[in-house]
């Protein structure tokens, strides 16, 4: 059976920077992911939910979210943080590495949080796993993330769409509650 919502969570939305358009990660999927995201966002202001971002600025200076890379590391168009809305900086892949991400949860009596963002295999897999090891209620959005085409220490090439199945058979139960966008929106519309 499926968790559901006893109270707003926390939505989380992961490095939706503009690094993430470029061609160096390869093939994306889910081109609905930001989109998706956006209605969340919608429906947690409107609710004055507490929202909370990730930027990564990464430490590889070949990467597109390089810190020096001052337009990769921004915010995409479509998710800018308002004033007043937490944005946690980071250098790896996990939201609670390296900032107040977890103290700050526990410090405002979060129990829950849905994770939205950018890109499945990195950061949101990641966060996902510390969050549910952390003891948070975690709801992870399956149409509100993207993964990335990968070639393996094989050489063989995995598709971004085998990736993100993957991806959510492993973090479902253990980790997280696997959930869709218009799941989580008709869930808060019948509280």
């Amino acid at each position: 059976m499926m968790k559901t919502l006893l109270e707003l969570p926390a939505l989380l939305i992961l490095d939706v920077q503009k690094g993430f358009d470029d061609p160096y990660w390869g093939t994306r999927n889910n081109q609905e992911a930001e989109g998706n995201m956006n209605r969340l966002l919608t429906e947690w202001r409107n609710r004055k939910g507490q929202v909370i971002y990730t930027k990564h600025l990464s430490l590889d200076p070949a990467s597109p979210l390089h810190h020096r890379n001052k337009l990769g590391t921004e915010f995409k168009e479509i998710i800018q943080p308002l004033d007043g809305e937490i944005i946690f900086t980071k250098n790896m892949n996990s939201g609670f590495i390296g900032t107040e991400l977890e103290s700050y949860l526990k410090k405002n009596q979060v129990s829950s949080v849905v994770i939205t963002g950018l890109s499945t295999q990195h950061c949101v897999s990641t966060t996902t796993r510390m969050s549910g090891n952390l003891g948070f209620n975690t709801f992870l959005v399956s149409d509100a993330i993207a993964a990335f085409e990968i070639t393996d220490h094989k050489g063989v090439r995995h598709t971004a769409d085998s990736i993100q199945e993957h991806e959510l058979a492993m973090l479902q139960k253990e980790f997280a509650t696997i959930i869709t966008t218009n799941e989580i929106i008709n869930q808060l519309n019948q509280q």
